[in-house]
């Protein structure tokens, strides 16, 4: 294990390369990618949608489908998605296995709604 110069555990490569790969995969509308128009996830459905525990519920499917048929790399365990409405936001934490070492891993992304004023 080394530390960084914060102090802070200091991620492989292998590590960090999949975080990256997480938050492509969930940033990434279906569609936007011209020779690969299914990958990415569906979160982007859910940008006008109300801040509701459907969305809450969606915004946990859509992240455990994009990630399980795009990242072979790691099984999903867990994902949560928490509201933050003073930011309008939903914070989605996704904990996940690297299959190949074993090491269980937490992100969290942040995923931003446009909320319709009242």
């Amino acid at each position: 294990m080394r530390l960084t110069l914060q102090g802070g555990i200091q991620l492989s490569h292998t590590e960090r390369n999949l975080e990256e790969s997480i938050v492509i995969i969930l940033s990434t509308r279906l569609g936007e990618r011209v020779y690969r128009p299914d990958f990415g996830s569906r979160l982007h459905e859910l940008v006008f949608a109300p801040l509701s525990d459907d969305t809450l519920l969606l915004a946990q499917i859509y992240a455990r489908e994009a990630i399980h048929k795009w990242e072979p790399r790691v099984v999903v365990e867990a994902v949560t998605a928490v509201p933050m409405p003073d930011t309008a936001s939903l914070n989605i934490t996704v904990n996940y296995r690297i299959r190949e070492s074993h090491h269980r891993r937490s992100l969290v992304y942040p995923f931003y709604l446009t909320l319709s004023p009242e």
